[in-house]
C-alpha cells in the first residue's frame, strides 16, 4: 500500500521531511506485557495449585490486553502520516475514515510546540500550526516535534 503523500504529490513537489506518531502509543502494551510476564514468573514460582492457576489466568488476561494495545498502537502509527514538502504541510490520520489537512507553507503564520517533561526526554510532543486565513491545526503526540517545526519554518 502506497503512502498517502506519494499519491497526492504535485508535479515538481518533493518531500522534505516525514515523521510519524511517537512510539509512546505502545506504552500501555509494554506495561501489559510486563505484567503478563510477572504473573507467569509468579505462576512458575508458586507451589500452591490454586495460586498457580490464578496467576496463569491473570497472565492470560494481561497478555490479551497487551496484544490488543500492541495492535491498536501499531494501527495508529501505520495509519498516521505527517509530511512537509517544498510547498505544503500534509497530515493524514485514519484508514477507512480518513482525516487530512494540508496547509501551504506560505500560509503558515506560526508553529508552536508543546512538550511535557516526559515528551522532552523521549522526544515527542504536540505541534500547533496556525495559518493565515487557514485556521489552526493541532497534531498530537508527534515524534521529533522540534525537527518537524524546523522543517516548516526553515525556507
Amino acid at each position: 500500500m502506497a503512502r498517502y503523500i506519494d499519491e497526492i504529490l504535485q508535479p515538481g513537489e518533493r518531500v522534505l521531511y516525514s515523521t510519524n506518531a511517537h512510539w509512546i502509543f505502545y506504552f500501555p502494551a509494554i506495561v501489559a506485557w510486563i505484567v503478563a510476564l510477572a504473573f507467569l514468573v509468579l505462576a512458575r514460582q508458586s507451589t500452591v495449585d490454586g495460586l498457580m492457576m490464578l496467576s496463569l489466568a491473570a497472565a492470560g488476561v494481561a497478555a490479551l490486553a497487551g496484544l490488543f494495545w500492541t495492535i491498536k498502537g501499531w494501527f495508529h502509527r501505520f495509519t498516521t502520516e505527517t509530511d512537509v514538502t517544498n510547498l505544503r504541510v500534509v497530515h493524514k490520520t485514519g484508514f477507512i475514515k480518513r482525516r487530512t489537512f494540508e496547509m501551504a507553507l506560505d500560509k503558515v503564520e506560526s508553529v508552536d510546540v508543546d512538550q511535557s517533561i516526559l515528551g522532552r526526554i523521549l522526544n515527542y510532543g504536540d505541534v500547533t500550526i496556525r495559518g493565515v486565513g487557514e485556521g489552526i491545526e493541532k497534531i498530537t503526540t508527534i515524534a521529533s516535534p522540534l525537527a518537524f517545526r524546523s522543517s516548516i519554518t526553515t525556507r
